[in-house]
């Protein structure tokens, strides 16, 4: 059955880069393609010019709604347009906000019942961070799977994307486990590679991980002070990369040594140090 995606598309490259990776992961699917706009209601450009036409202050306010809207519909049209070239069944969304477009985001895509919802890495208001602000906000607060394209992806990692095997990162926690279903409920004609890393703490006569766990290890030992969360996150992409995979797939929580309030320390830095599409799962 095809998926139910949503995209959230503000008119940028990796907005656009997000629709290309997510339709190559999810062919033939329905997609909803959502634009969030928020104050000032329209561009800086447009804006301008409405400043020079308007009389008063309400007459401004109420052209920059109604010029924002249009501007809005159609910065999503282009978006829909896109995705239908992909050959999506595709639709727009256009919905207004006054807070975080990552939480509308976040909200929108669990109330229509989204199975997944794809962002873009930064968007038109990015700067030197490497993840934006939106997807973010996204894959802290989203209780649906959020897929975190980067952009650009190299040639073969784009291959990858309609061929290659899902990785998952697995240390026997239930969000790991979550993320495990997960990936074989959205991917069920791939390949699933459950990827665990060792600890060098771990007693390997008390730990024992169930057969089908690739089992991997750190590049580097965990001095003092050396983050372990970003140690296991690289090794885990350096398996993806080795594997050739589509996307890498993270529990929003698990047995790191280091935990964030909502969102697991290992899941944050493989969305920030991932090359290939990551997908947060959370349980």
């Amino acid at each position: 059955m095809p998926a139910n995606v949503m995209v959230g598309y503000d008119g940028s490259p990796a907005a656009c880069a997000a629709i290309n990776a997510g339709a190559a992961l999810f062919p033939n699917a329905h997609a909803w393609i959502a634009h969030i706009w928020q104050p000032p209601f329209a561009g800086k450009r447009l804006r301008r010019r409405l400043r020079a036409a308007a009389r008063t202050a309400d007459e401004l306010a109420e052209l920059i709604e109604r010029e924002g809207a249009r501007e809005a519909d159609t910065i999503a049209s282009a978006g829909v347009a896109l995705a239908k070239a992909a050959e999506w069944d595709a639709e727009p969304v256009v919905k207004r906000t006054y807070g975080s477009d990552g939480m509308r985001l976040s909200q929108l895509a669990e109330q229509m019942h989204s199975d997944v919802l794809v962002l873009g890495d930064r968007g038109l208001d990015a700067t030197d961070a490497v993840i934006g602000s939106v997807s973010d906000m996204a894959v802290h607060y989203s209780t649906v799977p959020v897929l975190v394209v980067p952009n650009p992806l190299l040639a073969e990692e784009f291959a990858a994307l309609a061929r290659g095997p899902i990785v998952v990162a697995f240390d026997g926690s239930p969000g790991a486990d979550a993320a495990a279903e997960k990936a074989r409920t959205l991917f069920p004609d791939r390949e699933v590679v459950l990827a665990g890393v060792r600890d060098e703490d771990d007693d390997p006569a008390a730990r024992q991980w169930p057969d089908d766990v690739e089992v991997l290890s750190t590049s580097e030992p965990n001095w003092l002070g050396r983050p372990r969360d970003r140690a296991t996150a690289d090794a885990l992409i350096d398996f993806a990369d080795r594997r050739d995979a589509a996307v890498l797939v993270v529990g929003s929580r698990g047995r790191s040594a280091v935990r964030e309030v909502l969102l697991g320390s290992v899941a944050v830095a493989a969305v920030n140090r991932s090359h290939r599409p990551v997908m947060v799962v959370h349980s």
